[in-house]
């Protein structure tokens, strides 16, 4: 089968939103949902796919603010977010949205998944692996197919994510990377929540971190 990979960066802090559609069967899975709806929404009806799932790698405001808007527009797209997550979602103060944006958010997801869980979509086994530190139980998004990882404010190029926020652990973070993320192949490209796309190999011996 054929995949095509396409993001943007939306909402207040840029975040990256990824879309990622099979092209023979034409349904897509979505990672992370900010800004308005249609920015996240614009490639994936440009194409003509049906996006079946959103996958939310964890519960700050700026990763789901567009949620329910995504939702608004595909009704039955699963939502799923890592089990451990769920507290943060449903909480203004944990996600950040009231204190960021004064406009609080409390969403409900349809699914939860746990780390080491394999799920099927689109074709593809995407395997979750939780790391928490930038949030109590952030969600990674593994596909060994395509060697790809989907990874949030976990890891990035160069550096790591914030954990200077509520459940967040900067200890637990820099172990659980090395352990859970550094352990994956060295070709693995690593798409986070923000800024540029990297990979395994680099941040293994240039990030200042490890």
């Amino acid at each position: 089968m054929s995949y095509k990979l396409e993001y943007g960066s939306y909402g207040p802090v840029m975040t990256n939103c990824y879309t990622l559609i099979n092209e023979d069967t034409k349904e897509a899975i979505l990672v992370d949902a900010s800004g308005r709806g249609e920015q996240v929404l614009r490639f994936v009806k440009a194409s003509g796919a049906k996006p079946v799932a959103l996958l939310l790698t964890h519960g700050h405001f700026d990763h789901i603010d567009a949620v329910e808007q995504v939702r608004s527009e595909y009704p039955d797209i699963e939502v799923i977010i890592g089990k451990n997550e769920e507290i943060i979602m449903s909480n203004p103060d944990l996600n950040l949205s009231y204190g960021f944006t004064g406009s609080p958010l409390s969403i409900k997801v349809d699914r939860t998944v746990g780390d080491n869980e394999d799920i099927e979509l689109i074709g593809l086994k995407i395997h979750c692996i939780e790391v928490p530190g930038h949030t109590i139980g952030g969600m990674c998004y593994y596909i060994q197919e395509l060697k790809m990882l989907f990874d949030g404010d976990t890891l990035f190029c160069g550096s790591i994510g914030r954990s200077d926020f509520p459940t967040g652990d900067g200890e637990a973070l820099i172990k659980n990377i090395s352990e859970k993320l550094l352990s994956l192949p060295e070709d693995t490209k690593v798409y986070p929540g923000h800024d540029m796309e990297t990979n395994i190999g680099r941040e293994k011996v240039s990030n200042m971190y490890f």
